[in-house]
């Protein structure tokens, strides 16, 4: 199986602590702090790695900080290439409130890259994304770094590694520019992206639809927290429902999703079985008393898929006149088809044929 390369360009040392309680102009008496390696491609490369997945992550490291970094990644098994930095790595804070349970994320910019070491991350990314199935560029762009840098890591990859972004803004649209395999926004950054500002599903599809016509995508896979997520691809979307637990950390949950997602697909293209993959892998990292810490280590795939069956909740909304065969329960009407895969006997409604292509077809699992 090739390995997966992952490229984090603004990475950081994440913090974490607990309070008793938050307040304002207080000298408040923390826990003490747990430090976890951090930025979007890395945490998806320890999700790779405790999947049972070779992962390659890179990024840049300087200072003291940087240091810490490296060694917490070395820590946790993930192979690296590490770009030398001038300027000290950033550090992250969460903060747990225990009385209220609220979680506090104080996000600091990241360390000024010089075109050296920007291009030198790229160079490392063009080393080895000729024997590499998926890079994946995750996560902000730091001071320094150009806004089409991730289009520009797209280039670097075309034609020997599927390319996924995980970013937003000028730097998303950039890489979405040069054609990327997949993206996965959340929903304000899907909002953003196909400037719209409503949420129903409908609304979403639509505007799903003109991304991929618009763009060289082949997959957008939306997180929607805790009402669940959306894959959609040009000749079909599946939606999985959130799960009904009480969250413990929202941080990393993202990066957990794209991180399960991967791991499946590495194994196969089989769409649905990714999206259960994506939803159990994000709403683990809920339930994550640690940032980012997902899976414990020797968590095999297979038992991994058995668990996320478990919670899982998915329906589909097939478009583009799909037809699939063996479906008999077609009620058209208005050019939809309405499907329900678990009651293969049922009698058709009034008006139904036994089998129908439309531009429509709802699907209950």
């Amino acid at each position: 199986m090739p390995p997966i390369v992952t490229l984090t360009i603004n990475p950081a040392v994440d913090v974490s602590t607990s309070v008793r309680k938050m307040l304002p102009f207080t000298k408040m008496r923390c826990a003490e702090a747990q430090r976890d390696p951090g930025g979007g491609g890395i945490n998806v490369a320890r999700v790779l790695t405790r999947l049972g997945v070779d992962a390659i992550a890179i990024y840049p490291a300087g200072g003291a900080t940087g240091q810490t970094l490296a060694a917490l990644v070395e820590h946790e098994s993930v192979r690296s290439i590490v770009i030398p930095a001038a300027n000290s790595t950033r550090e992250d804070i969460t903060v747990f409130d225990e009385t209220t349970r609220e979680q506090f994320r104080l996000v600091f910019p990241g360390a000024l890259l010089n075109e050296f070491e920007w291009q030198q991350c790229l160079d490392a990314v063009t080393r080895v994304s000729s024997q590499a199935g998926f890079v994946i560029a995750s996560g902000s762009l730091p001071p320094g770094v150009p806004a089409d840098f991730y289009g520009r890591v797209v280039k670097a990859s075309r034609g020997v590694a599927k390319v996924i972004v995980d970013t937003t803004g000028d730097a998303l649209k950039a890489a979405l520019e040069a054609g990327v395999y997949l993206i996965k926004p959340n929903l304000r950054e899907f909002q953003d992206l196909a400037r719209i500002s409503t949420e129903d599903e409908p609304s979403l599809l639509e505007a799903g639809r003109s991304l991929l016509d618009r763009y060289r995508i082949e997959i957008i896979a939306l997180s929607l927290g805790s009402q669940g997520a959306l894959l959609l691809a040009r000749d079909i979307a599946l939606r999985a429902n959130g799960l009904p637990i009480e969250p413990v950390s929202v941080s990393g949950a993202g990066d957990s999703f794209l991180g399960a997602m991967v791991s499946s697909f590495a194994h196969s293209n089989d769409l649905e079985a990714a999206l259960r993959y994506g939803v159990a892998g994000g709403s683990a990292a809920l339930l994550a008393s640690r940032h980012g810490v997902v899976f414990k280590r020797g968590h095999s795939s297979s038992r991994f898929q058995r668990e996320s069956d478990c919670y899982r909740r998915p329906s589909c909304l097939a478009t583009r006149n799909i037809d699939r065969p063996g479906n008999a329960n077609c009620c058209c009407a208005s050019g939809e088809a309405h499907v329900d895969f678990g009651r293969a006997n049922r009698p058709a409604g009034p008006g139904s044929s036994p089998c129908c292509s439309s531009s429509r077809l709802f699907c209950n699992y």
